[in-house]
C-alpha cells in the first residue's frame, strides 16, 4: 500500500506564497504519478496539478503560471504563487500504484483577501 502525509496549508493572504508537501510511504515504487487535487466548500474536487514518474507535468488552466509541481523521492511539492481567494479550499496529495489510488487526508488552504 501507499499512505499519503501532506502539509503546508495555512492562512495566506492574497498573493502571497505557500508550499504544500506530500509524503509517500509503503510500496513507493509501485507509484506511476501523484497529483495535487483541491476540493472548495460546496464544490467538487477538482485536479489542480500531476507529475509522473518521470517527470511529466500538467496543470490546470486555473492556475497555470501560478503554481508549480515537482517531486523530490517520495515527496511531491505544490508551489503556490500568487494565490488568490478562489484558490481557497482543502488540497489532497493523490497517487496512483498499480491498479490503485490512495488519498491523503487533505491540508487546508485558505487566502484572505
Amino acid at each position: 500500500q501507499v499512505q499519503l502525509v501532506e502539509s503546508g496549508g495555512g492562512l495566506v493572504q492574497a498573493g502571497g506564497s505557500r508550499r504544500l508537501s506530500c509524503v509517500a510511504s509503503g510500496s513507493i515504487f509501485s507509484i506511476r504519478a501523484m497529483a495535487w487535487y483541491r476540493q472548495a466548500p460546496g464544490k467538487q474536487r477538482e485536479l489542480v496539478a500531476s507529475i509522473t514518474m518521470i517527470g511529466r507535468t500538467n496543470v490546470a488552466d486555473s492556475v497555470k503560471g501560478r503554481f508549480t509541481i515537482s517531486r523530490d523521492k517520495n515527496t511531491m511539492y505544490l508551489q503556490m504563487n500568487s494565490l488568490k481567494p478562489e484558490d481557497t479550499g482543502v488540497y489532497y496529495c493523490n497517487a496512483d500504484w498499480r491498479t490503485f489510488a490512495s488519498w491523503g487526508q487533505g491540508t487546508q488552504v485558505t487566502v484572505s483577501s
